[in-house]
């Protein structure tokens, strides 16, 4: 019996879908009961995966579509609207990724928001072993980005952009009406 429902993502480079399939059925037991929201092949393969050796559980897979296609972009959806908490994203770290932008927009997002950011299985054994995985009372803390929100709410900027503005003329020289 798990203490918390934990918000998982899975994401896997073609390299290394083995290696997070064989690391899902490893840990399998810890992660029965867990949400996973899963990139689409790697989420079609996982869910194979469990499906076949643990028939009698019902696993609670969300999958997104393929990376490349615009699952990385809404697994950092997700990762803004905080519905995940831990990130297991296993990176190839020998081939070139035609959406590198992508790959790096999300886990960017990751530190972003403060999640569990597993790259490999050895990073991704430790998150799992931690007893902070099953306790209920750990939630990660919310950098406090207010200042940053703020940043141009300055009077000053704001009557020096409209001043300038109105003295470029912009749209009476651009936009003759």
């Amino acid at each position: 019996m798990i203490k918390t429902v934990r918000n998982i993502g899975l994401v896997a480079h073609d390299g290394m879908k083995k290696d997070l399939i064989e690391w899902v059925k490893w840990n399998a037991e810890l992660l029965i009961g867990h949400k996973f929201y899963c990139t689409g092949t790697t989420g079609s393969l996982v869910s194979k995966a469990l499906k076949k050796e643990y028939a009698d559980i019902n696993w609670d897979i969300t999958i997104l579509k393929s990376g490349p296609l615009g699952g990385d972009q809404q697994m950092g959806s997700l990762i803004v609207e905080n519905k995940i908490d831990y990130l297991f994203f296993f990176i190839d770290p020998m081939t070139m990724q035609p959406h590198d932008t992508d790959i790096k927009a999300l886990t960017r997002l990751a530190s972003v928001q403060n999640i569990v950011l597993c790259c490999n299985r050895s990073t991704a054994d430790h998150a799992i072993s931690s007893p902070l995985f099953s306790d209920p009372d750990y939630h990660q803390t919310q950098t406090d980005y207010s200042m940053y929100n703020n940043r141009l709410k300055s009077k000053l900027l704001l009557e020096k952009t409209a001043e300038k503005s109105s003295k470029n003329n912009f749209h009476k020289e651009y936009h003759p009406i």
